[in-house]
């Protein structure tokens, strides 16, 4: 039995976080951190007890020694951390957004350590791994990167491994609009779940309604898609089920960024325990509202602990989700859960 739960791979960047609101140009003080949707979930998943191996490049240097102890402090196993001597690593400037609104961010990532990692990067131990999970990310790193990803992604399909999918759109990273959408939904095929926010299922797929953006993606050989919605919760749809799981409300948004990496931690680690998929979307849900309520990409992710008492005691009292009215949410109407 392979002793790795989860692979996940990408870029980890070093964050430069302003201590002050405003534009970047005027702070004058940040503190460091590190940035990155995939190692984000990774250490989601980490936190909740599962070994997550973490492939990746970094420079040699300060920051990319300064990520790699964050990420083992985190606990994951970065045996598969390559150092780069000639490429560095990749970091980004957030702003401080009080009112919650989306931040600021500036990336520095372009020939990255990152962005040089290929199909030689993957051993054969990583492929032992029971589940993968991969974002349209790494892809529009490079050309290189590109290959590594789909390589992992059928491998392990074909191994009879299963794959997550969050196409995780950074448009300004791909050299049109067209590559982005036929590269993202080309990956998309190989996953089994397959989630996307609305705003990307639409761009991806042509259609509005997020019935048939789900339908798109079973068609092309997902076994369930989970669509977030935002603070009005999610949509799913396997090849048997589908319905709407409601979100969670919170007192305040303090960082929208992350919330969706905790929505992926909380479907992943539900499904490969187990539960329904209306249940992994239940816990994705509190998960991505509690990454809101935090301040950082990942600091709001939380404990085996945390998730023991803190979901389980505001949903002890509540059925699992289930299909029983009906929900109009943008054009299309689909099955609302009592969740």
């Amino acid at each position: 039995m392979s002793e790795i739960d989860i692979l996940s791979f990408g870029e980890t960047m070093a964050m430069l976080v302003a201590e002050q609101t405003g534009d970047l140009a005027s702070v004058e003080q940040f503190h460091k951190r590190i940035a990155g949707a995939d190692s984000n979930v990774a250490i989601g998943l980490s936190r909740l007890g599962f070994n997550v191996a973490w492939l990746s490049r970094v420079g040699n240097d300060s920051l990319g020694r300064f990520v790699v102890e964050t990420l083992l402090k985190e606990g994951l196993d970065c045996r598969h951390v390559d150092v780069d001597k000639q490429h560095p690593t990749g970091f980004q400037f957030k702003s401080r957004n009080d009112d919650g609104s989306d931040p600021q961010v500036e990336y520095f990532r372009r020939g990255s350590a990152a962005s040089h990692l290929s199909p030689q990067s993957i051993s054969a131990s990583l492929l032992s791994a029971r589940h993968l999970h991969a974002t349209g990310i790494p892809p529009a790193l490079s050309a290189s990167a590109r290959e590594m990803s789909f390589e992992l992604m059928t491998r392990m399909r074909e191994a009879g491994r299963s794959v997550s999918f969050d196409p995780n759109l950074r448009p300004s990273l791909w050299a049109s609009e067209r590559e982005m959408i036929t590269e993202i939904n080309r990956l998309a095929g190989l996953a089994h779940w397959v989630l996307p926010g609305l705003s990307e299922g639409r761009l991806l797929t042509g259609f509005d309604d997020p019935a048939d953006i789900a339908a798109f993606y079973l068609d092309q050989g997902a076994e369930a898609v989970a669509i977030k919605l935002g603070p009005q919760g999610a949509y799913y749809r396997t090849q048997l089920d589908q319905g709407f799981v409601a979100g969670v409300p919170v007192a305040s948004v303090v960082d929208t960024v992350g919330a969706g990496d905790g929505f992926a931690v909380g479907m992943i680690s539900a499904l490969l325990e187990h539960r329904s998929f209306a249940e992994a979307v239940q816990r994705a849900n509190w998960i991505g509202s509690r990454a809101v309520q935090s301040r950082g990409d990942m600091e709001g992710l939380p404990t085996r602990l945390e998730l023991s008492v803190e979901f389980e005691a505001a949903f002890a009292s509540k059925p699992a989700p289930t299909v029983e009215s009906h929900f109009n949410v943008g054009s299309g109407l689909f099955a609302k859960s009592s969740a």
